[in-house]
């Protein structure tokens, strides 16, 4: 039996690159690079008697696009996962400075 790690480790040397930032496009004179936020996870383990396993998983949440029209490059976000990723995050931060806030007060 072929050693797992080993070969996920062969096979996600570039995962994280390729992942975030997706092929180029070519749409009518207009050059679109898709860009996401991705994360990834594996692990396994055996026993004394050499029956093992092992499992992994990912997300991916597309942020927006680099478009470039000749000389102009902007990014485009994608809104709607923006507000997914913005609402937790300021929901938690305030809620971490409220605690210290409160903790400073004592």
């Amino acid at each position: 039996m072929p050693n797992i790690a080993l070969e996920l480790g062969k096979q996600s040397t570039n995962f994280g690159v390729t992942a975030a930032y997706g092929e180029q496009q070519d749409v009518d004179g207009v050059r679109i690079v898709p860009v996401a936020l991705t994360w990834a996870g594996f692990g396994g383990g055996s026993d004394e008697q050499g029956n093992g396993g092992g499992g992994g998983g990912g997300y991916t949440l597309p942020l927006g696009a680099y478009i470039r029209r000749g000389d102009d490059l902007r990014f485009d976000p994608n809104i709607v996962s923006l507000l997914a990723v913005a609402v937790p995050f300021v929901w938690v931060a305030g809620r971490a400075l409220s605690r210290v806030i409160r903790a400073l007060k004592k």
